[in-house]
């Protein structure tokens, strides 16, 4: 297994969601009702495929290692780049998620954090997805020693094993799916 081969390959599927999120808010915007069980769906995958499946690769294997063994590079790449855009997302993904709280308690004007919140996410994820795709998956694949990479291949054999185990990477497909083909 190519580690970095296969984060590449997980970004297309974050990036399909956030062609969802971006038409779930339009449709806000056009004054269509908020769906919340899409929402909840868009904020599970997020929070669980985005983050804790795809983030926890990166942050646990791949920038660890770069911190470790690409110097001052390496290390403000991931630190002062990569993992304050993870954080930022989370933020963005936690106002989000209040943000439709209070518009179901009927704070109609919190339609406005709804639609900031999620299309700003949309916005970071996709330039930050293009930063590590071109720049950081590239930097650490060219410059990480073979057996730190083969090492961090094996690690995330590891962590795809358990997840097929739980269902992971099927349960979050098809909710990505069933997103598509109402928001198409």
């Amino acid at each position: 297994m190519n580690s970095i081969d296969l984060m590449v390959n997980e970004h297309k599927y974050i990036m399909r969601m956030l062609k969802v999120v971006r038409k779930a808010c339009y449709l806000i915007l056009k004054g269509q009702d908020i769906d919340y069980e899409d929402f909840n769906q868009i904020i599970d995958f997020i929070r669980n495929y985005a983050d804790m499946h795809h983030h926890g690769k990166e942050e646990k294997f791949l920038f660890k290692e770069m911190q470790s063994h690409l110097g001052g590079i390496g290390d403000n790449l991931v630190t002062h780049g990569m993992l304050v855009e993870h954080d930022l997302g989370r933020l963005y993904i936690s106002d989000l998620d209040d943000a439709l709280k209070r518009v179901k308690s009927g704070e109609e004007e919190s339609k406005l954090d709804v639609i900031s919140n999620a299309v700003s996410y949309t916005h970071l994820l996709t330039r930050h997805i293009e930063k590590e795709d071109a720049v950081v998956y590239t930097y650490g694949g060219k410059n990480l020693p073979e057996h730190i990479l083969n090492d961090i291949n094996q690690k995330s054999e590891l962590f795809e094993k358990e997840a097929k185990g739980q269902g992971i990477q099927d349960k979050y497909i098809k909710i990505l799916e069933g997103l598509e083909n109402k928001y198409n």
